[in-house]
């Protein structure tokens, strides 16, 4: 019997990049299931969907000011809770610190709408735009303990228009973000049975 790969979703937004994953799953197109959905903001949307997928939705905020420490080995032992054999970043705005990847390193994947390691941070698209890049892109990559510097697996360029603004160039970006994230989860149970 095949077992299905167990994922937990971190996400700060709307949840767009989760609710890929979860039609993909619904429409049997990848194998695999959404435990949880967790996220640093009580009002994301992202949460919200999973609500409507019947999939567990937890906020973990960090208050201003807050314990950064705490709060990551808080989010560590809510993700653990759920027994994931993989944690997605997709969308989720904040670093991930020590506890957490001493627990899920090697097996959190992340999503960033850029072809790394060009562009890496909050603005890839905007970025890239700025450089006068003819190709930006998507990539998903393995997370380590620096900012968008994790070994790449999956890598999608999108061409650049002479026409596009930040916006425009970011919604395309995003639909192969979320193609490579459907892939990027359903090779992580071929190569890690």
């Amino acid at each position: 019997m095949r077992v299905t790969t167990r994922v937990v979703v971190l996400l700060s937004g709307s949840g767009t990049l989760c609710q890929a994953l979860l039609d993909a799953i619904a429409a049997g197109e990848l194998d695999a299931e959404v435990v949880a959905v967790v996220s640093d903001q009580s009002s994301a949307y992202g949460l919200e969907r999973a609500r409507a997928a019947g999939v567990p939705a937890i906020a973990h905020p960090l208050a201003k000011g807050g314990d950064r420490e705490a709060w990551d080995a808080q989010l560590r032992d809510i993700v653990a809770g759920y027994e994931p054999d993989l944690v997605a970043s997709a969308g989720f705005m904040k670093l991930l610190g020590p506890a957490f990847l001493e627990r899920f390193g090697g097996r959190t994947i992340n999503t960033h709408p850029a072809l790394l390691p060009s562009f890496p941070g909050m603005h890839g698209p905007r970025d890239a735009l700025a450089a006068g890049v003819k190709v930006a892109g998507a990539t998903v990559f393995l997370v380590d303990a620096g900012v968008d510097t994790g070994k790449i697996l999956l890598q999608g360029a999108v061409d650049v228009s002479d026409d596009d603004d930040v916006e425009s160039l970011h919604e395309r970006i995003k639909v192969v973000e979320r193609r490579l994230l459907i892939r990027a989860v359903s090779e992580w149970k071929k190569e890690h049975p």
